[in-house]
């Protein structure tokens, strides 16, 4: 393979180019670039608009597309970097094509939704997701309860999220493993959603088990934008984002954006949730082939919450459907980030980037989930809080390149993460004041990684294999006991393979196959003495991606996922709570469909048999796993004019026990948004639940204790959902 692959370098030649948004700039990543005089050279760019082709001559026309612009014929010479400026179309999915080599189609996905379908917050975000739903359940302020693939992921357990290369799950957290509040991303920033169910993907570590969540955000925005919104519920929003360098972009850019945003909510008890969010983001081109981008950002948020109700108290009249049993609930928690990142391109198309990137958190919550079970006089209300610095570093190494008739793409990468927290806490306290210490101490963790990863295509064949290494330490200083306990250190192997077969420009097949982990808590780590605290996932999918006709987009898997071990710390009560193995079997569908040039239809359907391995049959249900649920919509779009969409979001009743006595209850949730669009402005009016559906949104099995009642009752305990809601939008561009 070296031999012809100097023997291809001697008798072609390399041609390059970058492509750029014409308006913005800004870096367009999976163009699809194809030699015209030879359909088999074909490249994408990367995620900085680079690529290279091999081509036989020095110069060569070339054919460039990518969805959602117009597709451009482009003359690139050996001589230099060609700069490829795309004009914004509508969306076609007919611009979607199956090629070999083509591993991103679902990012593909995620910019056509993400461009019918602008969201208006970080839950819309994560619903962009196929397959993905989440729940509140703590006035706003909290980090969403997310499901995917069967599994109650919690706040982020057994789901990788991060942004701009940043992680938003946090370790060993005073809540819960893994918790996931991504309520620091303003959603007008975000440019791309990549996404990827179960554990295959080399480049994702840490609670990549059920799936992973990228966000990026633009390097550079078009136009200044100035919004305000009302609605119910004394909602209101305001947004600013403004474009600070107008002039010579591809050598530098600076923006800024800021967001804040209030709402009682629908409970008798008001929220009074407020957030303040503000990004920063600056790019500079140090030379042709070094580029050096820069954020910082910052987000406080307060909130109080009506928490979970008791089914038997609404029923009896005890309370209304948004009323509360304890109104002290609430919390308070910020977030600081910044973010550097110098990458490199060498004349030879090896690609070096280099990531250093540092976050400051404040978390403090209160919560009361049983009520007066343990303290029939003051009450079971808990304070979870800590304070956290992270610190992280990454580098990653790539380059395509053509060994005969092999296309070949190469990664290899080293990281670490570092989290230090101080005064993690759980106490109990009553409507808010303190009364007793449960648990407090400090926290180190230390992670990391390496990794390395090869694509290879040949024909109609893709090879995509890799292995990547974690070391985990985790250290517990006890502050009640005064006691160091024992650190521990942790490592784990997980290998990756894809293999995906194009039979012609509508049929694809792939295997996926893969091993991830979740680590635990470091304080079980160090209580159990490191062992079985890197629990691992094993899975694998099958299925086809079809594109039978230009306007019809559809992928079907089976996918099978044994998790070794799903055991966490249990932060609500300070306990170390084993679950055992379990598997999960399930069918998901993605379809995208095209009825004329300006409408569109979406829907995923998401089928799943979670269970526990080892306990008897009919006790081996897992707790809020979902089984069924399916998201969809209509919409209409156009470049300006009327804009809008009806979607829907379903989910089946499901256990929330473990032998099915208690039961979560399914809904179906309808919402609808239309806008009236121009160059200079856009009115905009926003529907949700507009059939007024009565819904739980968040669900558990608790067992609880109102204030005179005899002994605990376990029932189902909930958060009602949203009853309709509207919101007007009005925004000035400039």
């Amino acid at each position: 393979m070296l031999f012809n692959f100097f023997i291809g370098i001697h008798a072609q030649h390399i041609l390059r180019g970058k492509v750029v948004d014409s308006k913005s700039r800004q870096p367009l990543a999976g163009a699809t670039i194809t030699a015209s005089a030879n359909q088999s050279f074909n490249t994408q760019s990367d995620q900085y608009g680079n690529f290279s082709i091999r081509h036989s001559s020095d110069t060569s026309w070339v054919w460039v597309s990518l969805i959602g612009y117009q597709a451009n014929p482009v003359f690139l010479s050996e001589k230099g970097t060609t700069k490829i400026e795309l004009q914004t179309a509508v969306i076609d999915l007919k611009d979607i094509v199956l090629k070999t080599g083509n591993l991103s189609k679902f990012n593909t996905l995620s910019k056509i939704d993400l461009d019918l379908k602008p969201v208006r917050n970080t839950q819309e975000l994560l619903r962009l997701v196929p397959g993905l739903f989440i729940a509140q359940h703590a006035g706003g302020g909290k980090a969403e309860q997310i499901f995917l693939r069967g599994f109650d992921s919690d706040h982020g357990t057994d789901i990788q999220v991060s942004v701009d290369g940043m992680p938003v799950n946090m370790v060993s957290h005073a809540h819960g493993q893994g918790y996931a509040d991504a309520h620091f991303i303003i959603p007008e920033t975000i440019n791309k959603v990549d996404f990827g169910a179960g554990p295959y993907y080399t480049q994702q570590g840490n609670f990549n088990t059920a799936g992973y969540v990228s966000f990026s955000s633009f390097n550079n925005i078009d136009k200044s934008t100035i919004q305000v919104e009302g609605g119910r519920f004394n909602t209101c929003r305001a947004l600013a984002m403004l474009d600070l360098l107008k002039k010579n972009k591809d050598k530098q850019s600076a923006y800024i954006a800021s967001e804040y945003y209030y709402t009682n909510g629908p409970t008798i008890n008001p929220q009074n949730f407020n957030r303040f969010n503000i990004f920063g983001k600056y790019n500079l081109a140090i030379s042709e082939n070094t580029q050096l981008t820069a954020s910082l950002s910052s987000f406080k948020s307060k909130w109080d919450a009506s928490g979970q109700v008791p089914e038997r108290a609404v029923n009896s009249g005890l309370i209304d459907r948004f009323g509360s049993i304890d109104p002290t609930e609430g919390g308070n928690t910020e977030r600081h980030n910044a973010n550097i990142i110098v990458a490199h391109r060498f004349k030879n198309s090896v690609n070096w980037e280099n990531q250093l990137f540092y976050n400051r958190y404040i978390f403090n919550l209160f919560s009361n989930f049983t009520f007066f079970v343990n303290d029939p006089v003051n009450g079971d209300e808990i304070n979870q809080a800590e304070s956290r610095k992270i610190l992280g570093y990454a580098s990653r190494l790539d380059k395509k390149y053509d060994a005969g008739n092999w296309k070949l793409h190469s990664f290899a990468g080293v990281g670490l993460r570092f989290d230090a927290t101080s005064d993690t806490k759980l106490t109990r306290v009553v409507k808010r004041s303190f009364l007793e210490n449960i648990k407090l101490g400090n926290i180190k963790e230390l992670n990391l990684n390496a990794y390395v990863q090869q694509q290879a295509s040949i024909g109609k064949f893709l090879l995509d294999g890799g292995i990547r290494f974690d070391y985990l330490y985790f250290n517990y200083f006890d502050k009640l006991s005064l006691q160091q306990m024992n650190a521990q250190g942790k490592s784990i192997i997980s290998p990756k393979l894809n293999v995906q077969y194009t039979f012609n420009n509508a049929i694809q097949l792939f295997i996926k196959a893969g091993k991830g982990f979740h680590s635990n808590d470091t304080r079980v780590v160090v209580a159990k003495d490191g062992k079985e605290i890197l629990p691992a996932a094993y899975g694998m999918d099958i299925g086809i991606v079809l594109k039978p006709v230009n306007n019809l987009f559809l992928s079907v898997a089976i996918w099978n996922l044994y998790l070794n071990q799903e055991f966490v710390y249990v932060g609500d009560d300070g306990n170390v709570e084993p679950s055992g193995k379990t598997k999960r079997q399930g069918i998901d569908l993605i379809a995208r469909y095209q009825f004329s040039k300006n409408l569109f239809a979406n829907v995923n359907v998401n089928l799943t048999k979670p269970r526990a391995r080892g306990e008897i049959k009919g006790q081996d249900y897992i707790p809020l796993a979902p089984t069924a649920t399916s998201i969809g919509g209509i919409f209409y779009k156009t470049k300006k004019g009327i804009n809008g969409g009806i979607t829907y979001r379903y989910i089946t009743d499901r256990p929330a026990n473990e032998d099915n006595s208690i039961v979560a209850k399914g809904y179906t949730v309808v919402d609808a948004a239309i806008n009236f669009t121009q160059p200079k402005y856009e009115i905009g009016v926003a529907f949700e639940n507009i059939l007024n559906v009565e819904w739980n949104e968040a669900q558990f099995a608790t067992e609880s204790r109102l204030f005179n009642e005899p002994a605990p009752v376990s029932e189902l305990n909930f958060t009602p959902g949203t009853p309709f809601f509207a919101r007007l939008k009005m925004a000035l561009f400039f």
